[in-house]
């Protein structure tokens, strides 16, 4: 029985009511990628409030590995909230703080003694973990990527590279960012001067540290082991591993931003797993609270024990609430095979997506995992794909820096059939994106 469901034409009367309700009462900042308002949701699928039943492959922008409504969340959060919503940790603690502090420390990477600080948002974690980079070693200066999504406050916009919408009109902000090339080899920066790849992408910073900012400047180099925001790019192997050889050699911090690649989404827990290195700190969010407002910055003992008693925490920062459905979802993500499932679930993707390109002009199909994309030819071909797709009943969200990036975010209890029928529109909606538009000369 397929999983999509449309009862009305897209969208339905009772969402485009709220939708004018929206308009009057909400800033037009706050962006909506579909015009559908949410009733109910359940595993992979997502029934609007005219009874219009969605695929979700935006899964709240990769919130939702564990699914929507995962048994194992619901019943933790109903049991929690018969006991007590809030009292702060840093006043009144509580033993679930302390038990997910205790998971995230043994599930990372490394066997240097860990210790974690729990926050609300990933641009949180980001905030913390320069703080905390900047005290342990006395040095002012961040180096970042290009094509990087690390926040929208001001310090996380500042590490943010995509300009429009985040950035324009938002300056000025925060000083000693530097920002380099991130290893994306389909648009390499280096192929002109290098013809053959010897990871000069990586090399360049010790330039970085030549022409642009001292290396002795430097606290931290922040980067996202696959791109999220900037097209779900995954750097050549050895990358990564050679990034955090330069920061050794120079006392700087890696900081690995897991915030969308972690927990379980690329094939392994933690994305910088693909390869044999040990991260500073570690930073995770989205699907860490399996559905609720959650992050962690997760770091060697030494260098999260560094600051005084005090200079960390909030007021909300590692709810009840949230610890209790993040320990849920762990243990579903675990439990439920859910890394092996996302490797499975990326092959059926490529193998559908990479026959997509002689029939489509897919620029690159590319991902780890379940983290899968398609580079469009244009942001107009992918808005349509987009619209196409949630008026015939599937829910997917762009990226990229030039926005003609489609990625997929589905949550990983998704099925073979919905996995298969999802795929289904996305074809025919190909059709009508690409086709249909070089046909008007457009594309």
């Amino acid at each position: 029985m397929p999983s999509i469901d449309l009862q009305t034409p897209i969208p339905g009367p009772r969402s485009k009511q709220l939708a004018a309700r929206r308009a009057q009462a909400v800033p037009r900042g706050v962006s909506q990628l579909t015009p559908v308002f949410v009733s109910r949701s359940q595993g992979a699928v997502i029934e609007d409030v005219d009874g219009n039943r969605f695929l979700d492959f935006a899964g709240g922008i990769g919130c939702l590995n564990a699914g929507h409504s995962n048994p194992g969340v619901v019943a933790a959060l109903h049991a929690q909230a018969d006991r007590f919503l809030h009292t702060c940790f840093m006043v009144t603690p509580y033993e679930s703080y302390v038990r997910l502090a205790e998971k995230l420390n043994a599930l990372a990477p490394g066997g240097t003694p860990k210790k974690t600080l729990l926050l609300n948002s990933g641009a949180e974690a980001v905030e913390n973990a320069i703080k905390i980079a900047r005290a342990f070693t006395r040095r002012p200066a961040v180096i970042c990527f290009e094509d990087a999504f690390h926040g929208r406050t001001l310090l996380t916009l500042s590490l943010t590279s995509k300009t429009h919408p985040y950035k324009a009109g938002f300056e000025p902000f925060a000083s000693d960012i530097y920002r380099v090339p991130y290893a994306y080899c389909h648009h390499c920066s280096y192929s002109l001067t290098y013809p053959e790849c010897k990871l000069h992408c990586a090399a360049h910073l010790e330039d970085t540290f030549q022409r642009v900012v001292a290396a002795e400047s430097v606290a931290a180099i922040i980067v996202e082991p696959v791109l999220g925001e900037g097209g779900f790019v995954v750097p050549p192997a050895g990358w990564l591993s050679a990034v955090a050889e330069i920061c050794r050699k120079h006392g700087i911090l890696l900081i690995a931003d897991e915030v969308q690649t972690g927990f379980g989404r690329t094939g392994k827990m933690f994305a910088i797993e693909h390869e044999p290195l040990e991260p500073d700190l570690l930073l995770t969010a989205k699907s860490l609270g399996g559905g609720l407002p959650l992050a962690a910055v997760t770091g060697k003992a030494e260098i999260m024990d560094y600051t005084v008693p005090g200079a960390l925490g909030g007021t909300f920062g590692g709810n009840p609430l949230a610890c209790e459905a993040a320990l849920a979802a762990i243990e579903a993500i675990e439990n439920g095979g859910l890394c092996a499932r996302a490797v499975q679930l990326g092959k059926l993707f490529r193998n559908r997506a990479l026959s997509w390109r002689q029939r489509f002009p897919i620029r690159d199909v590319r991902g780890l995992g379940a983290m899968q994309a398609c580079e469009l030819a244009d942001a107009e071909s992918t808005k349509a794909l987009v619209k196409y797709c949630y008026e015939h009943g599937l829910i997917l969200v762009t990226a990229g820096t030039y926005g003609n990036v489609i990625r997929i975010l589905m949550p990983l209890v998704v099925t073979d059939d919905q996995m298969h029928e999802a795929l289904d529109v996305m074809a025919a909606g190909l059709t009508v994106a690409t086709i249909d538009r070089a046909k008007v000369g457009v594309a």
